[in-house]
Parts: C-alpha cells; sequence; structure tokens
C-alpha cells in the first residue's frame, strides 16, 4: 500500500479516536497490525500525528483560550487565564508520574492484552457511571475549582495504561467528582493540550527526529488529516453528548476490546 494512503488512514484514525473516550492507542495498535510504516518511523508517526489532533482543540477554542486578543474584555481575559491556571494544575500529576514510571508502563503493559482488558473495563465503567444518580454541581469549566482539577488530573494518570483512554480518564474522573458531561468534556479537551503536547515532545526527545524527505511528506498528510479529522469529530462530540449520554462508547469499548482478545488471543 502507497505509503501517502497509509498516513491517509492512520490519520482519520487518530483524528476520529483522540477525543472520543475509547482509546487511540488501542486503535493505532490494532491499525498498525495491517497498516504500518517501518518500526522506528511508526514511533515517530504515531506521536507526531497526535500533535494534529491537539491542534484542533487550540483552533476550535481559540477564543477562550487565547487572553492576548486586543479584542478581549477584561472578563473574558481573565477567564481564559482561570482556563489556563486550571489546566495546568490538572497537568502536573500526569508530568510527575509519567517521568517516573514511563519507562516501566511501556516495558510492562504496551501489549495487546492489557489494552483490550483495559477497553473493557473503561467500558464497563463508563455504563455503570451512566446508571448512576449523580447530581452535577459543576456546570462549566469555569466553575471547576484547583482542588477538583488537581484530583481530576490524578485520575488522569490512569490513562499511562495502554487502551485507558485519556479523554475517558479525564471524563469519568470529572463526572465522578461532580462535573456534568458538557463541563468534563471540554475540561478533557483543555487538558489535552499540555499533556499530549509534553507526552510528544518528550517521546520525540527519546526516538530522535531525523527525518528523510519522503518520510517528511508522509508526517504531513497525516499530521494535516488528523487535525481536520479531529476538528470535525471534536465538534460533533460536543453536540452529541449535549443531548445523549456516554453509554454507546461504553459498548463500543466493549466489543473493540473483545475483538483485540480475540485477535491476538486465538487468531494469530
Amino acid at each position: 500500500m502507497n505509503d501517502i494512503i497509509k498516513a491517509i488512514i492512520l490519520g482519520i484514525v487518530e483524528g476520529v479516536t483522540e477525543f472520543l473516550p475509547i482509546s487511540s492507542t488501542g486503535h493505532l495498535i490494532l491499525f498498525n497490525q495491517f497498516i504500518s510504516f517501518a518500526e522506528e518511523f511508526t514511533k515517530k508517526f504515531d506521536v507526531i500525528i497526535q500533535l494534529g489532533a491537539i491542534l484542533s482543540i487550540v483552533v476550535i477554542f481559540r477564543e477562550r483560550l487565547f487572553p492576548f486578543k486586543n479584542s478581549k474584555e477584561p472578563f473574558f481575559q481573565s477567564q481564559a487565564f482561570e482556563v489556563w491556571k486550571k489546566t495546568i494544575v490538572g497537568v502536573i500529576p500526569a508530568l510527575i508520574m509519567g517521568a517516573l514510571l514511563h519507562k516501566k508502563i511501556e516495558e510492562l503493559l504496551f501489549n495487546p492484552v492489557t489494552v483490550s482488558v483495559a477497553l473493557i473495563i473503561g467500558g464497563i465503567v463508563l455504563i455503570f457511571l451512566e446508571n448512576l444518580r449523580r447530581q452535577d454541581r459543576i456546570q462549566s469549566v469555569a466553575s471547576i475549582d484547583y482542588k477538583t482539577a488537581f484530583f481530576i488530573g490524578i485520575i488522569q494518570c490512569l490513562a499511562m495504561i495502554p487502551g485507558t483512554s485519556r479523554s475517558a480518564a479525564t471524563i469519568i474522573g470529572a463526572m465522578l467528582l461532580g462535573c456534568s458531561r458538557i463541563a468534563a468534556v471540554e475540561y478533557s479537551f483543555f487538558l489535552a493540550i499540555p499533556t499530549m503536547i509534553a507526552a510528544c515532545v518528550f517521546s520525540l526527545f527519546k526516538i530522535g527526529v531525523n527525518l528523510s524527505s519522503s518520510e517528511i511528506i508522509v508526517l504531513v498528510v497525516g499530521f494535516v488529516v488528523s487535525f481536520l479529522v479531529a476538528w470535525v469529530v471534536v465538534a460533533g462530540f460536543i453536540r452529541f453528548i449535549s443531548r445523549r449520554d456516554f453509554k454507546p462508547f461504553g459498548y463500543y469499548r466493549i466489543v473493540l476490546g473483545g475483538i483485540i482478545l480475540l485477535y491476538f488471543g486465538f487468531l494469530r
């Protein structure tokens, strides 16, 4: 298969799955069994296309994220600063845990069985959470206090287990701590920016960025496709969750986890 076509397919997979609570890692592991590049380049590609997806969040929420626009009134400037401060508080646990445990987790847990089990457990938790009678005391990101932001960040560390899904961990954590679905989803988006940038920079520092001209073209294609697809998916996800719950994603995770377990356990 042509490398450009591979880049388009994998960029679509990343763009669709990065911000939905269904694990982009689980999907890329599955797709990489059939569509992949050389091992070393695959690692670089998977990291860089994540940055494309992250850029979509920055573009979509630019009015709420950039406090220095000349047209912003003082109130909206202060709101943007608050979003960033709470996001930084939320990312601290992941930075600490990632620095301490990343290598050990990669050695022990980056395998299809772990991914499938994490997908299934996460799906069950999402369904269980939606069946709970919860009181949403926090209706917006602006209403999240720093203590809650920090605890959401601690729960986000569960996403270091491949297949858990960073977005699922933060959404579940936020809802358990009293956030509405919309507040949980939006905070998960904002928290993704520093979390994923830090993870990508760390990964690229480890594996290096020496690239040929043809590899750069493939990366650019994957990056752009991931960015555009994530933009569409995020906008659709916000509309969906304003009317529906997370149960469909829970069922999907369970089915996907079963497929991965079946494929790697019995069909290979």
